[in-house]
């Protein structure tokens, strides 16, 4: 894969890829963000209202809840249910992405509950609050082949954008078509759709955030198969070490003679 020659790529000795502006440039202390604050009418539940936010003008994610709690009002990313138990036999959630640092967390949930409590004051069923300079992000891919019987997945990644959020469930599938990466879903009705993803101009014009995301990932994928075949030929070949009379030796020592 050519980059682009704003952006430079870091070793990948620990299966992941790095991009970043070339150095000079300057970065944002934080990621800059849009969200769009949408009403839940139903009494009934927790759910006040779901956030959707765009990180950058690149990258989407939905389903940000806002929720009324014993303690006041708090943001739940969107999560999914785990095969895991809790101590009282309850499914346990993993969320499907998060901010990852203390500062950045706190300036998006505070940003998310003060649009909620101007929603809950003008009485508007939808508030948007906007990026002054939206910069495309930054982001850190890694990468973990594996095979599973019936499965055309064949490798699970991780993406951390400008240091600050993280999206994970991010699958490399092989396709009839050949690789392909699919970002976390949900199934409403008959459908599967995504939780987030790098956002498309058109069905036909994907954008290029969206474009060198898809390639890092498989380029991800291709190195951290290719270190994990090697460092498989490197332990087959130590246990079928043989000595210099011939004996054939485990991890480097001669087996006893029986």
């Amino acid at each position: 894969m050519n980059l682009p020659d704003t952006l430079k790529r870091k070793g990948s000795s620990d299966n992941k890829i790095i991009f970043h502006r070339p150095e000079g440039a300057e970065k944002e202390e934080l990621m800059e963000y849009s969200i769009q604050l949408n009403a839940v009418n139903n009494p009934e539940k927790s759910v006040r209202a779901f956030a959707t936010l765009v990180f950058g003008d690149s990258f989407k994610v939905t389903n940000v809840a806002v929720l009324e709690g014993s303690k006041g009002n708090f943001v739940s990313m969107p999560s999914f249910r785990t095969k895991e138990r809790d101590e009282h036999n309850n499914p346990v959630y993993k969320d499907v992405c998060n901010p990852i640092t203390k500062e950045f967390r706190e300036e998006l949930y505070n940003d998310i509950l003060k649009l909620y409590d101007e929603m809950e004051q003008t009485g508007k069923a939808e508030v948007k609050m906007e990026a002054e300079e939206p910069d495309e992000p930054e982001f850190t891919v890694r990468v973990t082949p594996f095979e599973r019987e019936g499965s055309n997945m064949v490798g699970l990644a991780s993406i951390v954008l400008n240091d600050s959020f993280a999206v994970g469930n991010v699958s490399v599938v092989e396709g009839k078509n050949g690789m392909f990466v699919a970002m976390p879903s949900y199934k409403a009705g008959n459908r599967y759709r995504d939780v987030c993803f790098p956002i498309t101009m058109s069905a036909s014009q994907p954008s290029e955030f969206r474009e060198k995301l898809n390639d890092a990932v498989l380029e991800t994928y291709q190195q951290a198969k290719e270190q994990a075949v090697q460092e498989g030929k490197e332990r087959a070949s130590q246990q079928m070490q043989t000595d210099d009379r011939g004996f054939m030796k485990a991890s480097g020592e001669p087996l006893p003679f029986r």
